[in-house]
């Protein structure tokens, strides 16, 4: 089963139970990957439909922070209940300690020293984590390793 499926399955799911929020949140997951999945050149599979994802939770945590600075704490509130419902379908993020073992495995590999090498190390970085890294706190990671 397709992720894809996946989510239309769950989608259906909430329908018959009566989960109204879960099914808003399912709704615009499945519209965004139809969307994308139209507009590909060419296959679509699972690894397409994780970066869909990925960037939908994004938006999400983008959007709150926003509707937070503008002091509009509902619509901050609704961005992040659909956070968890993404992330379901999402590989489990990478532990602390898994991921500045694979920062100094990045650095070791890369022969980085400076900040001016930090581009080569967070390429790296990302391309081995398979989107489970947080981008911040991988780049954090990244600045602090390489600024001591």
């Amino acid at each position: 089963m397709t992720l894809t499926e996946q989510v239309q399955a769950e989608l259906r799911g909430a329908m018959k139970s009566g989960q109204r929020e879960r099914l808003d949140a399912l709704r615009l997951i499945y519209s965004s990957l139809q969307k994308a999945e139209k507009d590909a050149p060419g296959e679509f599979g699972d690894e397409q439909a994780m970066a869909v994802l990925r960037r939908e939770r994004n938006q999400r945590l983008e959007a709150a922070e926003a509707y937070d600075k503008a002091g509009q704490d509902d619509r901050a509130a609704r961005e992040r209940a659909d956070v968890p419902v993404i992330e379901e379908f999402l590989p489990a993020p990478l532990s602390e300690q898994e991921l500045a073992a694979l920062v100094d495995a990045a650095i070791a590999d890369t022969g980085a020293e400076t900040m001016k090498d930090m581009g080569r190390v967070m390429g790296l970085v990302t391309e081995r984590s398979d989107g489970r890294a947080d981008g911040r706190v991988a780049s954090a990671l990244v600045r602090d390793r390489l600024s001591a």
